[in-house]
């Protein structure tokens, strides 16, 4: 056949067939695409910031065809995935290179590698580089280069790791949930400021221009009443700790759990002033004037923010809205809100990665309830206290009574905990079920047990220190490997109510943005527990997903291992629990 015939096969263009594709920007500022293929690179197109989100849908679409998926790797979700939610653009799939940096570079060390993070589009294209420490004439790597060149080291790392399977499974789950927290951002969760309102003033009092609300006032007085000190100062611990000693209550610190412990008019009035001043300085007026708009909470999540794989929150105080506010989390008219939190999360995982069937099998739907009907202890209550002493490492009161108990009961998964907090009190490194690695003792402690070896320093501070790591790393494996978990349950749950069919467009809550507007969506996630905001004609299908989605996370971590992830579910206007 000649060369050319029209018998030919049309070339494939390469955004035909891609399934990775990297974004980043050249000196000028323009974004480049290429797309890669097991050789390379196999095709680059520049695009302007107007251009992108429908390039971008465009890719998805072809995919979505193909019956393939896409992954965008790009140097970070929080930087590039805001502008495409705005356009109305979902992507399936992302490598989020920030985040999966920062597990590489503890899962799979490389001494070679001494960049920091600032090898992303974030760096100044103008400015000296003293990253790649290129001198005289020699070209500097645009933002995109340093992109390509950083995906390219992750995937030799990944090369080299011990398991190289579990890790990449890791990657994959930690760049989902940087969709999820930009996701979450663009839905919000609906808030009723009106509610919330109403709330505070039954809470708080009537709020006073310039003043302390009422009842604070008034829990104040009853303090300094019941202190024998009118000029008490309630808010600075070192003062008020001076006050409590004057009055008697002789106390190291001013928590709740400590100042519970003793018997004295004080108390009471304290602990309430506490709760007061907790509500009305972090969740008050002045957060509901910052933070709600036009009906929606809309948080700044920060995934993996803590080094046990946790997110963290960096505006708007997303891990923790206070039961008493729950009700002013309400859906929009003809929607519901559906609330999912997982019982006993982290002894469940702990089950699970020990292989300790005895403890599966206690499990059930109430895994307490289950440790008491094992032997092991004779109330709900202690099983409580003895199961976390188990993963926090307590050693004293009730903890170190009961924790014993649970060493003859459940020996797998005890024994995997307490070699967990041994390997820390060496100074070692442990990992979670995919390969998050805990960090390195600090140089402080290091310098700690240095000198107490040469007998040069306090040995009693320096095994006070070596047990606070052990302690570190026994509660790392577990919270850790949670975290994994969640992370996977959250990536299946997205997946599935992307699935559900939308909604008719009489039917959108707008304030949802457009992606989010007419199809059940994830509105809120905190460790154990998410919410979902759903029309209500889809209300049972979305929990249908969450259920099935903990189900599949169960089972892609853990295979055919019997534990099971039992969720308490339930569908309302509001979140707000009885």
């Amino acid at each position: 056949m000649a060369s050319g015939s029209s018998d030919a096969p049309p070339p494939v263009a390469p955004w035909d067939a891609a399934d990775r594709i990297v974004l980043g920007r050249t000196p000028g500022g323009a974004i480049v695409a290429v797309a890669l293929d097991r050789e390379g690179a196999a095709g680059r197109r520049p695009l302007s910031d107007a251009e992108l989100p429908a390039w971008v849908a465009l890719r998805e679409a072809e995919a979505a065809r193909a019956g393939r998926g896409v992954r965008w790797i790009w140097s970070g979700s929080a930087e590039w995935y805001p502008r495409l939610l705005a356009a109305g653009v979902r992507v399936s799939r992302c490598h989020d290179l920030r985040l999966c940096r920062a597990i590489l570079a503890l899962a799979v060390p490389d001494p070679a590698d001494t960049r920091d993070g600032g090898w992303d589009e974030a760096v100044d294209d103008d400015a000296p580089d003293a990253l790649f420490e290129i001198g005289g004439d020699a070209p500097r790597p645009s933002a995109f280069d340093r992109t390509l060149a950083e995906y390219e080291r992750q995937e030799a790392a990944l090369a080299r790791a011990a398991d190289p399977g579990r890790l990449r499974l890791l990657l994959a789950a930690e760049s989902a949930g940087s969709l999820v927290a930009a996701e979450l951002r663009a839905a919000g969760l609906p808030w009723d400021a009106d509610r919330h309102d109403a709330l505070l003033r039954t809470e708080l009092g009537e709020r006073i221009a310039g003043g302390t609300p009422a009842r604070i006032a008034q829990t104040a007085a009853a303090v300094r009443a019941a202190l024998g000190d009118p000029a008490a100062s309630l808010d600075s611990q070192p003062k008020l700790l001076r006050a409590l000693h004057r009055a008697g209550v002789r106390v190291e610190s001013t928590s709740k759990w400590e100042l519970a412990e003793h018997d004295h008019p004080v108390i009471e009035p304290l602990l309430e002033y506490k709760r007061l001043m907790r509500l009305y300085t972090a969740n008050g007026w002045a957060w509901l004037a910052e933070w709600v708009r036009d009906g929606r909470f809309r948080p700044v999540y920060v995934p993996g923010g803590v080094v046990t794989g946790r997110w963290a929150s960096s505006g708007g105080g997303a891990l923790q809205i206070p039961r008493g506010l729950r009700d002013a989390v309400r859906a929009d008219p003809g929607w519901v809100m559906i609330d999912a939190d997982v019982a006993q999360l982290e002894p469940r995982v702990l089950a699970a990665m020990a292989r300790d069937e005895r403890m599966a099998a206690a499990a059930g739907s109430d895994l307490y309830e289950g440790v008491v009907a094992s032997g092991a202890v004779a109330t709900r209550a202690e099983a409580k206290v003895a199961m976390l002493g188990a993963l926090y490492g307590s050693t004293t009161g009730d903890s170190g009574r009961l924790v014993p108990r649970l060493r003859q009961v459940f020996p797998r998964a005890m024994a995997l905990v307490d070699a967990a907090a041994r390997e820390g009190e060496r100074g070692g490194q442990v990992s979670t079920w995919l390969g998050r690695v805990s960090p390195a003792p600090s140089a402080a402690w290091l310098e700690a047990q240095r000198r107490a070896s040469d007998g040069a320093a306090d040995e009693q501070r320096a095994r006070r220190l070596a047990r606070d790591q052990g302690r570190f790393t026994r509660n790392f494996v577990v919270q850790g490997t949670a975290a994994e978990w969640a992370l996977a349950w959250l990536a299946d749950l997205r997946a599935r109510l992307a699935a559900i069919p939308p909604v008719p467009e009489d039917h959108a809550a707008r304030a949802s943005g457009p992606v989010f507007a007419r199809r059940p969506h994830l509105a809120f996630f905190l460790h154990d527990e998410v919410m979902v905001h759903a029309p209500a004609e889809r209300a049972e299908e979305a929990a249908d997903a969450i259920r099935g989605a903990a189900e599949a996370a169960g089972r892609l971590l853990f295979g055919s291992f019997p534990i099971a992830f039992p969720l308490d579910v339930r569908i309302g206007r509001s979140v707000a629990k009885d």
